[in-house]
């Protein structure tokens, strides 16, 4: 192995923009020959904020629009049950005698609040865009294509034989979404364009806008307003029958512009400022300007695997054939750079994080509300941020989950009398945090504490001390806080459990054969608390802060059962052996510890190590993994076991199963969540850093024999770049940006090596 070290800064800076430039971006583009004329068949757009789905039809082009704000219901600090806090005693008594079905009729009629109408405290699309050219009876050569390195939709098609253009972008730096209508002989453009909503949106029409504004929800929501703003080049501009009318343009551009009140803003005014921007700015200034923007994230990380075919089919066909039992390369990168795409066109510095469908949503009730599922679909969106250089998208997350602790201490002191803060199994943009629903999902108090385990993370890729001691500690301690007040000993074991709480969303059957759902120290609760507290006692001995809390927390600890392996082999899902309702139940949250934790490895633990492997194998042979999400989730945990070709195989099972036409990944219905956790899922199989080692190629599946990843990001602040041939690694660059020691693992060699910030280490294998 020869070990080439670069000393000096300026020329460690060079030789790195060098090797990025030896390797040329990939095409990556989903395209079809076809429009479409369902919404989840679309081609997304989204600066974080605005975002919108394109049908690309000639002649009745919907283009669905969203802005990330807009959400009925409001802030309620009326959701905790009232008095719930008096039972909590009383259930735990109930759990420790085994009263499983007389604890969980205790805890719905108590604890829970039945959940709210579906109308209320749900994520709505903006409004449908609509773009008719009536003259367009004759289309041919159609393709419609997103661009994935440049964030870019782009429509071309003829009609009686004049090329025709559309072009979709939305611009981050701007805050606009931009349209471009072109065809290569003048006067063609004709079109008619009208904005619908519902009977209570207030829409005005002129000659070059559409403006149109609503107070969502009946009055219990956001008040927004957007305008669509038409520049002609050519042509008559016109209002008819409520619709804008231009007809014989060269040319027409359209920029559309939207703002709510969510963040104490005066909708119009927004609005009216953020256009007037950029109304007089050249397409090709505001083209250039997002492409530079959102290159400058995307561009970071570049993915190639042996045999890619580029682009010579469409999209649809080469997933119809992979779903018919091909395997396709080329689709799983750019399956993978999808995802980058879809997070950094979602989640941007400023904004909402990503919801259950990033910011793309249909209508008005959307699945699930189209919300924050804080028991594993949110922390999925997440996963992948650091590893894949995309750290500023994770900082919306980061965020909300600070701006969870108002509610969080409400809730924590109204149903568990307990101090810190808690939050349950969903949320929203109101950041509510309250028991409600069904108790199988809802009586689950871990969902703030597994949010902190983002905030660590973002640490250890970092090291920045100052966001630790002023953002990400103080949280964590108050989640922490809580845990402290609301675990009791038990009576059987001695040890310190949690509950009531569940192993989300399963069941187990009692000895009288009945379903139920509520225990006493779940495995996922007791692998979550522990996590949360390490963290905490690691953060404090960083900053040197807190040791007496630190010192609870480590006697705390000592006093949490450890994680056990049942009679079958398989780790235990609840504190004691129970009968699986369900076996193969698409949550697998006992596996925490595995991924996204890292309690389980080979090394450290190998009798529970190979208790995961069972339990993986025992779910997926009981039909597991039936979830779009589920899937990306086994892909992370295979991952994690060093098992490649099994990875592999379930990123061939979510192709072929949970994949839609333009990849958006189904549940169903579309999550985007699947999305996100198979790009974590791949990039685990090539690079791991989680057990203070940087692992190259723990997971590299047999059919992925070459290929290169560059620009991978590992804790302690390494960024990587390694090719591989015949299955074995060629070539591996390291830049240290930090200076940290690195403890580099190569299947079973780990070598120490110590390096200074900014420093590039070669390796040639």
């Amino acid at each position: 192995m020869k070990l080439i070290l670069s000393f000096f800064l300026l020329i460690t800076f060079i030789s790195c923009e060098q090797l990025k430039e030896d390797s040329p971006n990939t095409p990556l583009k989903i395209w079809f020959e076809q429009p479409t004329t369902k919404w989840n068949q679309g081609l997304p757009i989204g600066n974080g904020n605005l975002g919108a789905m394109i049908y690309g039809t000639p002649k009745k082009e919907i283009i669905c629009l969203n802005e990330e704000t807009i959400w009925t219901g409001g802030k309620n600090y009326d959701r905790d049950k009232k008095d719930a806090g008096k039972y909590i005693d009383s259930i735990q008594k109930l759990l420790f005698a085994q009263e499983y079905v007389g604890a969980e009729k205790m805890v719905q009629d108590k604890i829970l609040n039945k959940a709210y109408p579906r109308e209320k405290n749900t994520y709505q699309m903006l409004g449908n865009l609509f773009i008719e050219a009536p003259d367009l009876d004759s289309v041919t050569n159609y393709k419609r294509e997103l661009d994935i390195n440049k964030s870019m939709v782009t429509t071309t098609f003829k009609n009686n034989g004049i090329a025709f253009k559309r072009e979709y972008f939305s611009s981050f730096p701007d805050k606009v979404m931009v349209y471009k209508y072109t065809a290569d002989t003048k006067g063609e453009i004709n079109i008619s364009a009208q904005v619908k909503r519902n009977e209570k949106t207030q829409i005005l029409v002129s000659e070059n806008r559409i403006e149109f504004s609503e107070h969502v929800g009946n009055g219990h929501g956001v008040k927004f307003h957007a305008i669509v703003y038409f520049e002609n080049k050519g042509g008559i501009s016109k209002v008819e029958n409520g619709k804008l009318i231009i007809t014989n343009a060269d040319e027409l551009l359209i920029k559309v512009v939207g703002s709510s009140n969510y963040r104490g803003l005066n909708p119009k005014k927004a609005c009216d400022i953020a256009l007037n921007k950029i109304i007089k700015v050249p397409y090709k200034a505001l083209l250039d300007r997002h492409i530079t923007d959102y290159q400058s994230l995307f561009n970071r990380v570049s993915f190639k695997i042996s045999d890619h075919t580029g682009e010579e089919f469409p999209t649809d066909v080469r997933l119809k054939k992979v779903k018919k039992g091909a395997t396709d390369n080329y689709l799983t990168q750019l399956q993978y750079q999808f995802g980058r795409y879809l997070l950094i066109s979602s989640s941007r510095p400023g904004n909402l994080p990503a919801n259950l469908q990033g910011i793309w949503a249909n209508g008005f009730r959307p699945p699930w509300n189209s919300d924050y599922h804080i028991n594993i679909n949110i922390q999925m969106n997440y996963w992948m941020a650091e590893m894949t250089n995309l750290a500023e998208c994770h900082e919306p997350f980061l965020d909300y989950i600070d701006n969870l602790r108002e509610m969080g201490r409400l809730t924590a002191e109204r149903t568990y009398n307990a101090r810190g803060f808690v939050a349950h199994h969903t949320s929203d943009a109101w950041h509510s945090t309250a028991a409600f629903g069904k108790a199988r999902h809802a009586m689950w108090p871990m969902g703030a504490a597994w949010c902190c385990q983002h905030l660590f993370t973002h640490y250890e890729y970092t090291e920045d001390q100052e966001y630790l001691k002023n953002k990400a500690y103080p949280i964590m301690k108050e989640a922490a806080l809580f845990f402290i007040d609301f675990m009791v000993t038990d009576p059987n074991t001695g040890f310190l459990v949690s509950g009531p709480s569940i192993s989300p969303e399963n069941r187990f059957m009692t000895k009288d054969g009945e379903k139920a759902t509520l225990n006493m120290g779940p495995t996922m609760d007791r692998a979550i608390i522990l996590e949360l507290f390490r963290n905490c006692v690691k953060a404090a001995d960083i900053l040197n802060i807190d040791y007496d809390f630190s010192a609870i927390l480590k006697s705390k600890i000592k006093q949490i059962s450890p994680l056990k392996v049942g009679s079958d082999g398989r780790l235990l899902e609840w504190a004691d052996e129970l009968k699986e309702a369900e076996p193969g139940h698409r949550h697998i949250s006992h596996l925490y510890a595995l991924h996204p934790s890292n309690q389980i490895t080979k090394s450290k633990t190998p009798e529970l190590f190979e208790a995961a492997k069972k339990t993986i194998e025992g779910r997926l042979s009981k039909g597991g993994g039936h979830t779009g999400w589920s899937r990306a989730w086994i892909i992370n945990f295979y991952a994690r076991l060093l098992e490649g070709d099994k990875a592999y195989e379930n990123i061939l099972a979510l192709q072929r199963k949970s994949t839609l036409p333009n990849l958006l990944d189904v549940h169903p219905p579309f999550q985007i969540d699947g999305n996100f956790g198979v790009v974590s899922g791949i990039t685990e199989m090539l690079l791991q850093s989680h057990n203070d080692e940087v692992h190259i190629l723990p997971a590299l599946p047999s059919t992925w024999v070459s290929g290169s990843i560059k620009g991978l990001v590992a804790k302690k602040g390494f960024e990587i770049d390694m090719k591989w041939e015949e299955s074995k690694l060629k070539t591996l660059v390291v830049i240290s940006k930090l200076g940290n020691t690195l403890n580099l693992r190569y299947n079973n060699e780990v070598k120490k090596i110590e390096t200074k910030k900014g420093e590039v280490l070669e390796f040639n294998y």
